[in-house]
């Protein structure tokens, strides 16, 4: 999988400049809380600015036309990308070291059957298919499904085995645990917090302790990888995340895991934290 085509320029005063492809934008980052800006004067190379408003919700504000949604290369597969108002573009480029790690994997493997939970727009689903999975997608919001397919059409991959599924992640995994489905590998990126199809409520906090044990039940003995990837402050480093799955998990005979934090390095040299992942092989 070649580079994906993005950069980001700078971080600083609690906001990042990042390109997407063709388009410079300027958004907020938490991570870069209590840190200067380094090249102040690219900022206004942005073609749109992102402003949080009352509550979760926010603006664009366009300093030059944009497509309504253009693409992001991101090599063995492409991502749809747009302005949304939640600030989100459709990808979370910090996540590229996993998709590369999840083609190696499938590639080892031979054709494993992969389940992506909270699978958003579907870059992990399309990494693992382009490497030879056969994959089911889950996502709660039936519209963020319809642009994971997109993606995958996008990509040359709309006859992949790709099942496409809105459900709930956690009452997905209890109902194949009852069918008696099991899976060769578990991808799961869970939110802070979120909906279900039906309203349910997801909060990290409280459900991934029940769902992350039950994704190593559905894994069978031949299964193998699990990747855990989080985003939330509190589980945002290595260490900090390893050491809260294993206590969820406890002893794995037959797993090996390693951790590491998911950084992206700015053209000004800064480097920002955008979480952690855990990923657990076979022995």
């Amino acid at each position: 999988m070649s580079a994906i085509d993005y950069e980001l320029l700078d971080f600083g005063d609690g906001r990042k400049l990042e390109r997407f492809g063709q388009y410079v934008l300027d958004r907020p980052s938490p991570a870069a809380d209590g840190a200067s800006k380094r090249s102040p004067q690219r900022w206004p190379e942005a073609a749109a600015r992102y402003e949080r408003t009352a509550g979760e919700g926010g603006r664009w504000h366009s300093r030059r036309p944009l497509s309504d949604n253009w693409p992001l290369d991101c090599g063995a597969f492409q991502l749809e990308l747009k302005l949304t108002d939640a600030g989100q573009l459709g990808a979370f480029p910090e996540q590229a070291a996993n998709w590369q790690w999840i083609a190696e994997q499938v590639k080892l493997a031979g054709r494993p059957k992969v389940l992506n939970l909270f699978a958003y727009t579907g870059a992990s689903t399309l990494a693992a298919a382009a490497a030879g999975a056969e994959v089911v997608h889950v996502d709660s919001a039936a519209n963020v499904v319809a642009w994971a397919r997109r993606n995958a059409a996008a990509s040359g991959l709309a006859e992949a085995p790709i099942r496409w599924i809105a459900e709930d992640a956690l009452r997905f995994v209890e109902r194949e645990l009852r069918r008696g489905n099991q899976y060769d590998a578990v991808l799961l990126d869970p939110p802070a917090y979120g909906h279900g199809p039906k309203g349910q409520v997801w909060k990290l906090e409280l459900d991934l302790p029940r769902l992350l044990p039950l994704c190593f039940e559905l894994c069978g003995v031949g299964s193998k990888f699990v990747l855990l990837s989080c985003h939330t402050a509190e589980l945002a480093s290595a260490e900090s995340l390893r050491d809260y799955a294993e206590n969820l998990l406890g002893p794995l005979p037959g797993w090996r895991a390693t951790a590491a934090p998911m950084n992206i390095v700015a053209s000004s040299g800064a480097r920002v934290n955008c979480g952690a992942a855990v990923c657990w092989v076979r022995r």
